[in-house]
């Protein structure tokens, strides 16, 4: 197998990234709830610290969202039709990214409740 140049290792990463955003519906969702999340992070001036935990957490979702199509593509390719095996490898990216998700629910919340709440004047 012939070694593969770190730019064709990107360029196939990015690839990868935008096939799943112009194919998977949920992760042009995330992308867009990515983008509101730095926008509120502008607005209310987060520091560092917690720009550091935004990141990981959109890093978070993003990543798992990619990996469940990744495990949905490669699941219908060995098995195109219905098996149980198939759909508990299916639920279980998927409950990856749900887990992911919230988690990263948790941290906004944590993140923008002090801020948002100073903005509404409570």
């Amino acid at each position: 197998m012939k070694k593969r140049t770190w730019r064709a290792v990107f360029y196939s990463a990015i690839e990868g990234v935008i096939a799943t955003f112009r194919t998977e519906r949920n992760f042009r969702v995330h992308v867009l709830a990515t983008l509101a999340i730095i926008a509120a992070g502008w607005f209310f001036h987060v520091d560092v610290g917690d720009w550091m935990l935004l990141t990981l957490a959109i890093a978070m979702v993003l990543g798992a969202e990619l990996m469940n199509t990744a495990v949905e593509a490669a699941v219908d390719l060995c098995s195109p039709d219905w098996h149980p095996f198939a759909k508990k490898a299916k639920d279980a990216a998927a409950g990856a990214v749900l887990v992911a998700s919230l988690a990263a629910a948790v941290i906004g919340a944590a993140v923008f409740i002090g801020p948002v709440r100073s903005w509404l004047g409570f």
